[in-house]
């Protein structure tokens, strides 16, 4: 459920085991690096090509950088894939299968938040949302990890997590 203020977003605040231990609005998780949760995905042409987003300039955090191809944090009392699904239907207009890859460990790199990690493949033109993504790019994994070699800053930190979970897992 949106809000009109995105600050006053409930999010469950979880410990280090990721259970939840309280609700809270985004603007106190934020401003006091609660643990919480995220979801993201990674989407793919039949090519191999990843999706990447460039976030826009008016974003609380990481404006006008790179990151995955749809993201965004689960609303209070919502799951890991309920929140991907949702994430890549208003972000992107996609309704595609997803499929589960793996859970990151929440810290700084990571904006304090457990990860859901997911990606689907599609040839499907993608939506932009008009206010929340300034950009979208298909690229190849290679070109992507010579990008956050030479212009790390220019990528979101979660996603650059993300990226080499996704390379670890030998998913190419």
């Amino acid at each position: 459920m949106e809000t009109t203020d995105p600050q006053d977003e409930l999010f469950d605040v979880v410990n280090d085991l990721d259970e939840v231990i309280d609700q809270q609005p985004r603007s106190i998780v934020h401003a006091k690096n609660r643990l919480h949760r995220a979801s993201s995905v990674f989407v793919l042409s039949s090519r191999g090509e990843l999706l990447l987003q460039l976030r826009s300039a008016t974003k609380d955090q990481y404006p006008s950088c790179w990151t995955a191809s749809a993201s965004g944090h689960l609303d209070a009392g919502e799951d890991y894939e309920t929140a991907a699904r949702r994430e890549l239907k208003e972000e992107l207009g996609l309704t595609s299968p997803i499929e589960f890859l793996a859970k990151l460990p929440a810290g700084p790199e990571t904006a304090f938040e457990f990860t859901g990690l997911f990606r689907t493949v599609t040839d499907v033109s993608p939506t932009p949302h008009p206010t929340e993504i300034a950009g979208l790019e298909w690229t190849t994994l290679s070109d992507i990890e010579s990008r956050i070699q030479s212009q790390p800053e220019s990528f979101t930190p979660p996603f650059r997590v993300a990226f080499r979970k996704y390379l670890e897992l030998n998913l190419i």
